[in-house]
């Protein structure tokens, strides 16, 4: 659904103390873009560059400028400025709006919202807001785990033991995050984070015994609201013509949202303990970031071993004059 002027006031607007003026009709306008910036060089009659679908915000600087400006002049620049199809205006700081400019922005039906906040401040507030807004979201099939800090999405056929093996961490001490139904959310660049539904949120169902509320049985400490996704461990059924990475240094990856995410497949077979598997796929994932890799260290090991035997079996040939 579109985020419109009228969304955005009625979601932030207290947050953002913000006060309509301007046309009504405003308000039923979409916002287009994530970003909110100034007006910049238009307000001295270049037009270049000027990218007006984004959310106008008009600061200190921005209304003294005008203000400084005669009349005919001011009214020239405004009505260049609300002659483009603007979602809304915003003025920070409560600042008086320079004489004329309402009437253009009704004329235009544009909506100016003022709001008490400094500038810098309402970029703080309004920026996430947006990029929020605007980021790609996904629902995924599986359960999110907080490991020793580390985000694991468990993934794998319905019925295969993905809750339970949330629910063995959190009575290890780690937290569950979503189960089931995961909504993630792409943050920047390479950012997943993942979070919960809010009707479902921290609720698990166990098949043979129900749906549990996990923070009313082992406490608040074993629930977190949202968790960045880190690790995909997917578990599979135990096949003997099933391929898996033996070593670690064929790692997979899955996409998620544009961002390629390490995958661990761990396949299922009576007696395997993939709860202290999964500790350890989260304390590997942390030894890697600190430049430690067991798979790629082991392997260079063994190339270094292989290249002395070579070494000293080239000088026994050498050596060997019968």
């Amino acid at each position: 659904m579109p985020l419109t002027v009228r969304g955005l006031v009625e979601r932030m607007g207290e947050a953002l103390h913000l006060t309509v003026l301007g046309s009504p009709d405003g308000l039923a306008r979409e916002i287009p873009s994530s970003d909110a910036s100034g007006p910049g060089l238009v307000l001295a009659g270049y037009t270049g560059r000027f990218v007006h679908q984004r959310v106008q915000v008009l600061g200190e600087t921005e209304v003294s400028y005008l203000r400084s400006l005669d009349e005919d002049k001011r009214r020239e620049i405004l009505r260049t400025y609300f002659g483009y199809p603007l979602p809304c205006v915003m003025i920070t700081k409560g600042l008086v709006l320079p004489d004329g400019m309402e009437d253009e922005a009704r004329r235009a039906g544009v909506s100016i919202l003022v709001s008490t906040l400094k500038t810098n401040d309402f970029y703080r507030l309004i920026t996430p807001f947006l990029e929020k807004e605007f980021s790609p979201a996904i629902s995924l099939h599986g359960s999110l785990a907080d490991v020793f800090g580390v985000g694991l999405l468990f993934t794998g056929e319905s019925g295969i033991g993905k809750s339970e093996c949330v629910l063995d961490l959190v009575e290890r001490g780690h937290r569950l995050v979503a189960d089931d139904l995961v909504l993630a959310r792409r943050k920047g660049v390479d950012v997943i984070i993942g979070r919960g539904h809010e009707l479902q949120r921290h609720f698990m169902e166990i098949r043979g015994v129900g749906l549990i509320d996990v923070s009313a049985i082992f406490g608040i400490h074993s629930v977190r609201q949202q968790k960045r996704i880190e690790v995909v461990v997917d578990l599979v059924v135990w096949d003997k013509t099933l391929q898996v990475d033996r070593t670690g240094l064929d790692g997979q990856t899955v996409n998620i949202l544009g961002v390629d995410l390490p995958k661990i497949t761990v396949p299922l077979n009576p007696g395997k303990n993939i709860t202290v598997i999964s500790e350890v796929i989260a304390m590997n994932h942390l030894l890697r970031y600190t430049g430690v890799d067991a798979a790629h260290s082991f392997n260079e090991r063994l190339k270094d071993k292989m290249l002395r035997k070579t070494a000293d079996l080239g000088k026994y040939l050498l050596d060997d004059d019968e």
